[in-house]
């Protein structure tokens, strides 16, 4: 029996927050004893634009999802997820936003600050771990796409995580703004501190890689002695890799943090396929060990298990 695991996951959206639901399970076996989401705030739209444009605040829909991910399954927990992840209907002005939203922005009035407010919430659910932002203030996600613009090979900046997300170019790099935000010393004391550390699954450029752009951020994920488990995606997603493959996941991530230890690589049996040579060499390449696991959903839907997931989880925690 290995001692309890202390972990730190990044990411955003409902790639995190598959991971997160994974991650809580091993909280609840005792598998895991410290758990931490550090998440993505660069949204700007929908509910959490709108009220990141009204109220100036941190885009809060990704932590409301992280949140609703560590509730616990009892009555308790399985309520206050449906609540928080509770979107209105109608057709005045509240149509599309999210209880969850509301509750975490009306708490950062309140208090004034972010992390408090956001542990407040984490209390009132009962949440089996800690969520908070990666940067203390709202940013802009950038990126250079080819494929837009007067030539096939011309470079044209899209703004904002939604553009980015849905452009019908093919994204070069991307970059946040501001390019060095501040970061809450929670999440870095948390990523300090940790056993191990979990990047993805996710939207790769606007989920995934935009933690290794913050330099605090980056910096303790490359001095901390947590393993880091990158945890690849089902498919490739149309508008942000279209026609990527398991390796051109990993390229991309070794480009734009070139410094980073990675430990293990996981990816699903079905969605490697063929490419597991690929995919082996490039992990290698990044001295890394790779772990292909039956991790996705098997009604054919591009989403991981979270089951499974906690399964593979498990098993790479106790090989060490």
């Amino acid at each position: 029996m290995i001692r309890a695991q202390s972990v730190v996951a990044l990411g955003g959206g409902h790639g995190l927050h598959a991971s997160l639901t994974a991650l809580r399970m091993l909280v609840d076996d005792l598998t895991v004893d410290e758990l931490t989401a550090v998440v993505t705030v660069a949204d700007n739209g929908g509910s959490s634009g709108r009220l990141r444009g009204e109220f100036g605040v941190l885009p809060p829909g990704d932590l409301r999802m992280a949140l609703a991910a560590l509730c616990g399954d009892d009555e308790w927990g399985a309520t206050w997820a449906k609540v928080l992840q509770h979107r209105f209907a109608g057709d005045g002005e509240m149509r599309g936003h999210v209880v969850g939203n509301l509750l975490i922005v009306g708490l950062w009035e309140l208090l004034g600050d972010d992390v408090d407010a956001l542990d407040w919430v984490g209390r009132l659910l009962g949440a089996k771990g800690r969520v908070l932002p990666m940067a203390l203030t709202p940013m802009d996600i950038t990126a250079e796409v080819r494929g837009i613009g007067a030539g096939p090979d011309d470079l044209v900046t899209v703004r904002g995580q939604v553009e980015v997300a849905t452009t019908d170019g093919v994204i070069a790099s991307i970059a946040l703004d501001p390019p060095d935000p501040e970061v809450s010393p929670a999440a870095l004391a948390a990523i300090g501190g940790a056993d191990w550390a979990v990047l993805g699954p996710g939207s790769w450029f606007t989920s995934v890689i935009p933690h290794l752009l913050v330099p605090q951020l980056r910096d303790a994920l490359v001095a901390t002695e947590a393993r880091l488990i990158v945890v690849l995606n089902l498919t490739e997603q149309e508008g942000e890799t279209p026609g990527f493959g398991p390796a051109d996941h990993l390229a991309v991530l070794a480009e734009h943090a070139p410094d980073l230890a990675v430990h293990t690589v996981l990816a699903d049996r079905e969605s490697v396929g063929d490419a597991a040579d690929e995919l082996g060499a490039m992990v290698a390449a990044l001295g890394a060990q790779l772990v292909i696991d039956d991790v996705a959903m098997g009604d054919g839907s591009p989403r991981h298990d979270p089951a499974l997931l906690a399964a593979a989880y498990a098993r790479i925690m106790q090989q060490g």
